[in-house]
């Protein structure tokens, strides 16, 4: 298993907040990342609203493994603070992790700017190739708009885009483009996402969720034909019973499409991913330990949404 973090993940506003609550939360964070054995970590703009030194200094240290990545986050003398990737391995196979920033300047930090980040991260991922890596990986802290655009650019280059940025929620892991599938890391805090890989061969990932997503909604489309047919049967009006019979054969022809997707498997020889994800709710058992140090910095009713 292999635990990642698209970034976004320390504080809730981008600029710099002057105030302990801020920075005691965003620690707590860190620490359980790194309790939790995160490997890699995407910076993204709310991970810099306290600036560059403090999350340095709060990443830091012998006993720290949690890696910080940016690809495209360079000071004014164009050096990179963070490292571009990294490879983890588990299970026997190799994994490549890029990290990658907004584009342009960064709010808490004005020292620091995002270069054009579709770029950097596909150079880099193309590097890890090279290097006969199993899976690439891009933790993508942008908008989501401009994740799709790095999903639909990457070609053969990158598997798998983790996007966060925005409040996005919760997603479908659809390939776009030839081979890179681009979903959401879930709301912050409020989602734990679970991708699943089977790699028995080369080539793009075929998604096995999709028959759960038709199973879905071949129930709707269900309904809504037998919501027509009552229509359908409850009316005598010539013109609507035509409309009602051609949206029904619709339906109908949809419902076909649908079943054809129910048994959806990998191909032998072919890889296959499965993503899910596991609401953080009252159906998870919390820590005890960890509960009492959350609510000490923030009592129950009193937490605000992110934006």
């Amino acid at each position: 298993m292999v635990l990642l973090d698209a970034g976004n993940a320390l504080f809730r506003k981008p600029v710099r907040q002057d105030e302990p609550l801020v920075t005691r939360r965003a620690e707590l964070v860190l620490e359980q990342m790194e309790a939790l054995g995160t490997a890699a970590m995407a910076v993204g703009q709310r991970d810099l609203s306290q600036g560059l030194g403090w999350l340095q200094k709060a990443t830091r240290g012998p006993k720290k493994k949690l890696k910080l990545l940016s690809a495209n986050l360079v000071d004014k003398a164009g050096k990179a603070p963070f490292a571009a990737s990294t490879v983890v391995e588990a299970g026997g196979l190799k994994v490549g992790i890029v990290g990658i920033s907004p584009e342009g300047p960064v709010a808490g930090e004005p020292t620091l700017k995002g270069l054009p980040a579709k770029e950097a991260a596909l150079a880099e991922a193309r590097k890890l190739r090279a290097r006969k890596v199993d899976v690439v990986v891009v933790l993508a802290a942008l908008p989501f708009q401009e994740a799709m655009k790095l999903g639909l650019l990457a070609g053969d280059a990158v598997d798998f885009v983790v996007q966060s940025h925005e409040n996005k929620g919760i997603g479908i892991g659809e390939r776009v483009g030839s081979h890179a599938a681009v979903f959401p890391a879930g709301e912050l805090g409020r989602q734990l996402t679970r991708l699943e890989l089977s790699l028995d061969g080369p080539g793009p990932f075929v998604d096995l969720g999709s028959a759960t997503r038709a199973r879905q909604q071949l129930r709707t489309v269900e309904e809504n034909v037998l919501k027509a047919q009552e229509r359908l049967n409850a009316t005598r009006d010539e013109p609507t019973r035509a409309d009602l019979m051609r949206t029904i054969a619709e339906l109908e022809g949809r419902m076909r499409q649908l079943e054809g997707e129910l048994e959806v498997k990998a191909p032998t020889g072919a890889r296959a991913h499965q993503l899910s994800y596991l609401t953080l709710g009252e159906a998870v058992a919390d820590d005890p330990a960890v509960k009492q140090r959350v609510e000490q910095l923030e009592p129950p009713g009193t937490a605000i949404p992110v934006p």
